[in-house]
């Protein structure tokens, strides 16, 4: 990957941002999530909000003055944007917009395959989902930078990562933990990862305290997801530094991106087969 220093000097990236575009969400949302989910505009488009200010933040971490100015204008505005690259509101879509430092937005728009809707929502304790994702160790470190932080068309890193635990297809339900030279998970490649584990008991406090979900603080380097901070806004979880070291082989955690929702996975401690 090239250097901060050099791409902010000359870009020749873009900021990103994926999303979900499904018709059947704004009904799950008013049956299950009408008060705390976040769109006010109730859109099909996946966490649309966050997503914006996800590019709004990179724009200002990067100083591209006339994205952010494409980028601040109103929510409705945006979601014209996007309309216009929708052939078939029936069908979900992904979708990956991208935006250049001189504000031109681009959209790709790919089938995508029917989830259940209820996968977009924060899980419950009665999650029936399938652990189906196996998630591995990366076994080289990635060196946290703007470009971890923020999502862009820079991600060799990434795909380096996904390379060495033998992910070839964006298909497979596989998924490998990036992370850090001081050997703190960062993110997943393409999630943001959430693990199970009891709270550090203080004077005063049973000792059966209730597991709670944790994720990786930014402050490890990975990327400012938008169903992560969905997952911190409604309270599913806290953050916590998390290394490698703690994880346990077989373990159940859960995932995120902003295409999928939240899938159930297992911890795999051991090599990949391919390695």
């Amino acid at each position: 990957m090239a250097s901060l220093q050099s791409l902010d000097s000359s870009p020749s990236f873009q900021i990103i941002s994926s999303l979900r575009y499904d018709p059947a969400l704004p009904g799950v949302v008013a049956q299950r999530a009408a008060n705390s989910y976040p769109d006010p505009l109730k859109t099909p488009y996946y966490l649309l909000p966050y997503h914006r200010d996800r590019l709004i933040n990179a724009a200002n971490h990067f100083k591209w003055q006339k994205a952010l100015e494409f980028l601040r204008r109103d929510l409705n505005s945006f979601v014209q944007v996007l309309d216009s690259f929708i052939s078939d509101k029936t069908k979900p879509w992904r979708l990956r917009i991208a935006i250049d430092s001189d504000g031109t937005c681009t959209v790709d728009v790919n089938p995508t395959a029917s989830i259940d809707p209820l996968n977009l929502l924060i899980p419950s304790s009665s999650s029936s989902q399938s652990a189906t994702w196996r998630i591995y160790v990366d076994t080289q470190p990635t060196t946290p930078s703007g470009f971890t932080t923020h999502k862009t068309t820079a991600r060799d890193d990434y795909t380096a990562a996904r390379l060495r635990a033998g992910i070839v297809s964006p298909q497979d339900p596989i998924e490998v933990l990036v992370v850090n030279p001081k050997g703190e998970v960062m993110e997943g490649s393409i999630t943001t990862p959430y693990f199970r584990r009891r709270p550090a008991v203080s004077d005063g406090q049973a000792e059966d305290s209730s597991p709670e979900w944790i994720t990786p603080p930014l402050s490890s380097g990975g990327n400012w997801g938008t169903t992560r901070r969905y997952a911190l806004s409604q309270g599913f979880c806290l953050e916590k530094v998390i290394t490698i070291d703690e994880l346990v082989d077989g373990e159940e955690c859960w995932l995120s991106n902003g295409v999928r929702g939240f899938m159930r996975g297992i911890v795999h401690t051991t090599r990949h087969p391919s390695q």
